[in-house]
């Protein structure tokens, strides 16, 4: 073994080691903030392809993220409590309807290792985000009664917009192929460092750090074009949004060499109540389901590779969470397939936390 390639190995078990102290010291931190229906983790996230190999070295993820939902007075109550609007007391009534659109820009440049790791191959990524929000809240708020006093109410209209960046979203993954089947492994965190309010409705950041650790399958025949991902992944932080999971998935056929289109969707579930110090709600379990379609197109660029994916979901069956429809609009660089290994269907992943 020549000393380039013991060093490359090295080099190789050290980032992984790394991405797990990472997400070890991520989780011991403590973070106190009341997440009132949002969580960490983006549904649908991932998609097709999501466990299939990549070719090895650097590639780009663009990503434009656009959604609309609405929440009703469970929702509204939470937030109005977190950003102190509210106090919480049992006798408040709030009937209310939210409408928060968001636009979303980001970027995820990932590196791939050609040495194998634990006989997988290993990425490395780092994920940015630039964009805006707006939360607009009508409520009408019901005062406990007083002694002698019939109790009253008001109607108030509560709004507010935040432009800036989204945290920082490192994650290491470690994929396996074998045939038609393909599995991996992955682990993500969350590094504060976005714009983020407990004063605000809207906000891009979380205001607190997550980790987030799962694993998914892929089944990709190559000869027939067809396949199927699903991955489940199951988050944590110190808020303690109590035990939850979610399910992302999707199933297409590739019609051309470059040509893919399918269906999409996502489970989210929390089985178990909020807690923690930051939780001022009280049991607080969230729900959300989405199916959707998608497309896909590849272009050949010499030595790189340039791939189109639209996905777009719609919500329903929500439960203490915000329910609508989102879209994503992905471009990947990466390096190209050798054009020997070159089949029906060039492998192309379709994700962004």
């Amino acid at each position: 073994m020549s000393g380039s390639t013991a060093r490359h190995r090295l080099w190789s078990k050290c980032l992984a080691g790394a991405a797990v102290a990472t997400a070890l010291a991520l989780a011991g931190e403590l973070a106190s903030a009341d997440e009132a229906g949002e969580s960490f983790w983006t549904p649908g996230s991932f998609a097709s392809l999501a466990a299939t190999a990549s070719q090895p070295g650097f590639s780009l993820t663009s990503t434009y993220y656009h959604t609309w939902t609405s929440a009703g007075s469970d929702v509204v109550r939470a937030r109005l409590i977190r950003i102190g609007r509210l106090t919480g007391d049992v006798g408040e009534n709030v009937s209310a309807i939210s409408i928060q659109p968001e636009d979303l820009a980001m970027v995820t440049p990932t590196y791939t290792f050609a040495t194998p790791v634990f006989g997988g191959q290993a990425a490395l990524a780092l994920q940015a985000t630039y964009g805006r929000k707006r939360t607009t809240a009508d409520t009408i708020i019901t005062d406990p009664s007083l002694a002698g006093r019939s109790p009253e109410s008001r109607f108030e209209t509560f709004a507010d917009t935040v432009t800036g960046f989204g945290d920082l979203a490192p994650q290491f993954s470690l994929r396996w192929n074998a045939g038609v089947n393909n599995v991996m492994t992955y682990v993500t965190g969350n590094i504060p460092a976005g714009a983020y309010s407990r004063a605000r409705l809207s906000n891009i950041g979380i205001g607190h750090s997550a980790v987030d650790a799962g694993g998914g399958y892929t089944y990709f025949n190559e000869q027939t074009g067809y396949e199927f991902s699903a991955i489940a992944v199951n988050p944590y932080t110190e808020y303690r949004n109590g035990v939850d999971m979610h399910f992302d998935w999707g199933a297409s056929r590739f019609l051309t060499k470059q040509l893919q289109i399918g269906l999409v969707g996502y489970l989210y579930n929390q089985a178990s109540c909020d807690g923690g110090s930051g939780d001022r709600v009280g049991c607080f379990q969230s729900r959300v389901a989405s199916a959707g379609g998608q497309l896909g197109y590849t272009v050949p660029m010499g030595d790189l590779a340039a791939n189109v994916n639209v996905k777009a979901y719609w919500e329903f069956a929500a439960a203490n969470r915000p329910e609508g429809w989102n879209l994503w609009l992905s471009y990947t660089l990466s390096p190209a397939e050798p054009k020997q290994a070159q089949s029906t269907a060039p492998r192309r992943r379709s994700e962004a936390k």
